[in-house]
């Protein structure tokens, strides 16, 4: 099988795939952005679940049930605040990618859809997060080539105009 990758600007939540990528903080307990738009989307049940995990740490994940969502499953990640790029975030960034994509592998999952992790609230700079999401993803499938397909969704034009670029350069 060869993974199409694609790239999609809308809403996350509308998708309907077997798992989106939520980029949530270390609680799994909702916030704001992608996180709080995703357990809105998702119902109550969403957050009852998350509540029996443990939280989250960061560059790891963890997978529930998408319960209203048109996805199946959220596949929970917590990426790194960006602090200058001098304490390891590019590679817990990475890790955030490739944790999710091995839990999505684990559960059979063959369409999953990846926010622009830690590059909203956490500050990471939109392009550099998108060439580690790109490389990383890329890199994963070279020796796990299970998915149909692993869609990059941007939220707004700056983001997909950025992602596109990179996209096109490799």
């Amino acid at each position: 099988m060869h993974t199409k990758l694609s790239l999609y600007k809308g809403d996350i939540t509308t998708l309907q795939v077997d798992a989106i990528v939520n980029a949530a903080n270390s609680s799994l307990l909702g916030g704001g952005g992608v996180d709080g738009a995703i357990h809105r989307a998702a119902g109550k049940q969403l957050l009852e679940e998350c509540r029996t995990l443990g939280g989250c740490a960061v560059g790891e994940a963890k997978i529930t049930r998408g319960y209203n969502l048109p996805a199946k499953f959220v596949i929970h990640t917590v990426g790194p605040v960006w602090r200058g790029g001098m304490f390891n975030e590019a590679e817990r960034l990475a890790s955030c990618y490739k944790n999710s994509l091995l839990l999505a592998e684990q559960h059979h999952l063959l369409t999953v859809a990846f926010p622009a992790i830690s590059s909203g609230a956490y500050g990471y700079p939109l392009r550099q997060a998108a060439e580690i999401a790109s490389a990383t993803v890329k890199e994963f499938l070279i020796h796990h080539d299970i998915f149909q397909e692993i869609i990059f969704v941007c939220f707004s034009e700056e983001a997909a105009a950025i992602y596109k670029q990179i996209f096109d350069e490799n």
